[in-house]
């Protein structure tokens, strides 16, 4: 992975450094005390979102969502839409736009959750004076808040009239709605027409992190047919070696071959095998019959890949399909790849973007924001987006724990925090271009 590399590090040597601290201006001032005296009802907005199942299935609990978190920008003077996405069979995504002067922002977050209406883990739960838990505390409603927060200390602080924004939270980014000609139409069309792009998905790595680059997500499925007989008859030339056994020589290829490479991931999440298979790859669960003296006739295995770029993809797929095809005696092999997100490469502006980040953060006496690894990150709707503005940079929403289990947990100082950050971020932003 010499390549993506050299990348990265030519990325790296082309951004501007952050310089020393320049200060805040008055109207920067401004917006950090709007944050402080807002601070409390956000965190009360927060409590009520979680407390509303927006597992991504959950088509009326994510529209619910979407409706509370519509409220406020229309209290902003935004213009707001919620667009139905019933056609892929998902929740709404909400859009708001405001029309004015200087580069347009695109700030990005999502309204669902992986936690549906069965789960056992639902509502809010104020653990400490600094820590809550509950269902997108982290991931991302949290983050939906943090934007909000930061809007709201611009229209307190003098500096939202005026400015070119448009808010894009999505309706099914945990699971994405199929075609994605549909389900990310709107943001990429609201992305070409944007000079940044800025994603509100949780910080990794703490508030001196923030995300440059992302892994795309492409899910796989293998299928194996073999000759079903006694099991007394299994490896004979007649017969064959059985679906279970092929399917078992092929992941452990896929190890064998593949595992290693830098920011490249494939993860097998379920198998099923026997004489008859049923597999629901979008609940993403499945039932299988077999007897222990029967050769097992169909197998079944599912999954993910994720790499860094396009390139690191496609050659990880051929080397997939290859293994696939050096079927055993007696069985065949087909799988199936379905792309999802693309990767967020890293490019230079992006991380020029984040050079700016790093000076508003000194500025407030934050300390540096570096570039997290992008091993760390998984896939994202930024991803849809980073072609198409000239740049982009997620993870600046919240700080927290836990994500996608039980557990999942907030660290609620970093509201305020990330707010702040953000809000002097968008202001400067905001001012390019536009005379005094």
């Amino acid at each position: 992975m010499g390549a993506i590399r050299a990348l990265i590090s030519s990325a790296i040597l082309l951004a501007p450094a952050a310089g020393a601290a320049q200060g805040l201006s008055s109207v920067e001032r401004r917006l950090v005390s709007a944050v402080d005296s807002l601070a409390p009802a956000a965190v009360d907005l927060l409590a009520r979102a979680v407390n509303v199942n927006s597992g991504t299935m959950n088509v009326a609990g994510v529209r619910n969502v979407g409706e509370l978190f519509q409220a406020e920008l229309d209290a902003l003077g935004f213009s707001t839409r919620l667009v139905a996405m019933d056609s892929v069979q998902r929740g709404p995504h909400l859009f708001a736009d405001r029309t004015g002067a200087g580069p347009r922002i695109l700030l990005i977050g999502h309204l669902d959750t992986v936690f549906e209406e069965d789960s056992p883990f639902q509502r809010w739960e104020r653990v400490d004076e600094r820590t809550a838990r509950g269902p997108g505390t982290e991931d991302m409603k949290g983050g939906n808040v943090v934007v909000l927060l930061a809007l709201r200390a611009l229209q307190a602080a003098g500096a939202l009239d005026g400015t070119n924004l448009v808010v894009a939270f999505l309706g099914d980014e945990e699971d994405t709605g199929d075609p994605l000609a549909i389900s990310r139409r709107d943001l990429v069309a609201a992305a070409r027409r944007s000079r940044y792009a800025l994603g509100f998905e949780g910080g990794v790595g703490g508030i001196g992190t923030a995300t440059v680059a992302r892994r795309g997500f492409t899910s796989w499925r293998l299928t194996v047919n073999a000759t079903p007989a006694h099991s007394s008859v299994i490896f004979q030339a007649a017969y064959g070696y059985g679906a279970t056994f092929e399917l078992a020589r092929i992941l452990n290829a896929f190890r064998e071959q593949l595992a290693g490479e830098e920011y490249l991931t494939f993860n097998p999440g379920v198998m099923l095998g026997g004489t008859a298979v049923e597999f629901d790859a979008m609940q993403g669960r499945g039932t299988a019959f077999g007897k222990t003296n029967v050769i097992a006739e169909t197998a079944v295995a599912a999954g993910d890949l994720r790499a860094l770029s396009v390139a690191q993809r496609d050659r990880a797929k051929e080397r997939m399909r290859a293994i696939a095809t050096q079927s055993l005696p007696g069985t065949s092999a087909d799988i199936e790849f379905e792309d999802s997100s693309p990767p967020m490469d890293p490019k230079p502006a992006n991380y020029a973007l984040l050079g700016r980040l790093d000076r508003v953060s000194a500025d407030l006496g934050f300390g540096r924001v570096e570039a997290v690894d992008p091993s760390r990150r998984g896939a994202a709707d930024i991803s849809f987006v980073n072609a198409e503005v000239y740049a982009a940079l997620d993870g600046l929403g919240v700080v927290g724990d836990g994500g996608h289990t039980v557990n999942e947990m907030v660290d609620l100082a970093t509201i305020p925090l990330m707010a702040k950050r953000a809000a002097v971020l968008i202001y400067r932003l905001t001012r390019e271009g536009v005379a005094p």
